[in-house]
């Protein structure tokens, strides 16, 4: 008769493993939000006005009235809190959304939130009066009516949200299905947009085009102080349901079995993730592909986890737009709006992981 077989224990190896594991993850969002703020401070540095990193450092504690101090604050720094907030809430809600859907390609641009809010904005500045631009060149045009535009960009893109929701309520469709007619809207949008520009007089149609370029300049302090509160709201809500999108990414019977209600989860996590997009496109314009991209890049790195996921979705949200201002403001020997620069990082990465995933699909 044998006596009772030892089997090893390596719980202790697998908790270590893990310790390691989660420590990697976290130096790995920690050095990115040190690159932030030293590219951050970096970027104020460039321009015309030549600046210490200590007049700097001086400058946003202790603003004064001088001409230094007016370029910190309203030239420069407040387009680098533009390109981190925008590109922050563009992240997370990309990272939701694919999560959600279970779809790579999901994202508040390919579905179809983006071109409904331009629709939007091109309604308010042709029939309701915000049509009206001051100024000579790129460089200092302005809508007449911001505030009318900006409410009208919004309400459209939520509209937007609402057709996807109720082709859910009516039709249980799949999450494929939601995002393919995510893509079908924001072809409808894109269709309208373009037949407004086409009946556009001489006054309508500069404004039109002006504000559908992606520019972080467009949106004021008092602007940014919005985002940041509705980002808070966002984040509050996306943190708190963390562990039922990794329980949803691992396949809807998993979910259902540890007692996630999927329906709801789905539906409100589309209405938050709207929300920030609407309000990040109606006071920027078009931002592209930065939801689609930035989730992406951290999958690759640190795996799907939604406890890191969100974080670090939001950090290379915010890293990819700053450079993407860098590029657009220095690169050219003139200023070029950054969703023309997100849209061409953004259109290869499009295509890139259209063909991974056939490839991928092929292979099983």
């Amino acid at each position: 008769m044998h006596g009772p077989v030892d089997i090893p224990d390596h719980s202790e190896e697998t908790a270590e493993g893990y310790i390691r594991f989660s420590r990697r993850k976290n130096l790995f969002l920690v050095g990115l939000a040190v690159i932030l703020v030293a590219l951050s401070l970096v970027t104020i540095r460039l321009g015309a006005t030549d600046l210490s990193l200590g007049d700097i450092i001086h400058y946003i504690f202790r603003p004064d009235s001088s001409w230094e101090s007016t370029v910190v604050w309203d030239l420069r720094l407040k387009n680098i809190v533009a390109a981190l907030l925008a590109g922050a809430g563009l992240g997370i809600a990309g990272a939701v959304m694919q999560g959600i859907l279970r779809n790579p390609l999901a994202s508040p641009y390919t579905l179809g939130i983006s071109n409904a809010s331009a629709f939007g904005a091109a309604v308010a500045i042709m029939f309701l009066g915000g049509g009206l631009i001051s100024g000579t060149t790129t460089l200092n045009l302005s809508v007449d009516n911001p505030a009318l535009v900006t409410a009208v960009a919004f309400i459209f893109a939520m509209i937007a949200t609402g057709i996807i929701l109720l082709l859910v309520k009516v039709t249980a469709c799949t999450p494929e299905t939601m995002v393919l007619a995510g893509m079908a809207i924001n072809a409808i949008f894109a269709a309208g947009l373009s037949f407004l520009q086409y009946i556009a007089d001489d006054t309508s149609l500069p404004a039109i085009v002006f504000w559908q370029f992606g520019a972080l300049d467009k949106a004021s302090w008092s602007n940014l102080y919005i985002i940041l509160a509705a980002l808070a709201l966002v984040c509050v809500y996306f943190y708190y349901k963390r562990w039922d999108y990794n329980s949803m990414e691992a396949g809807e019977d998993v979910a259902r079995g540890l007692g996630v209600d999927i329906k709801s989860t789905r539906v409100l996590g589309l209405v938050f993730s709207a929300v920030i997009t609407a309000i990040v496109v109606s006071f920027m314009g078009i931002i592209g592909f930065i939801g689609l991209i930035a989730p992406h890049i951290v999958k690759r790195l640190i795996g799907d986890d939604f406890r890191y996921l969100l974080t670090g979705s939001m950090l290379v949200g915010a890293l990819v737009l700053l450079l993407s201002n860098i590029v657009g403001s220095y690169a050219f020997g003139m200023s070029v709006p950054v969703g023309i620069i997100t849209s061409f990082i953004g259109g290869p990465v499009f295509i890139y992981i259209l063909i991974r995933g056939y490839r991928r699909r092929s292979t099983v």
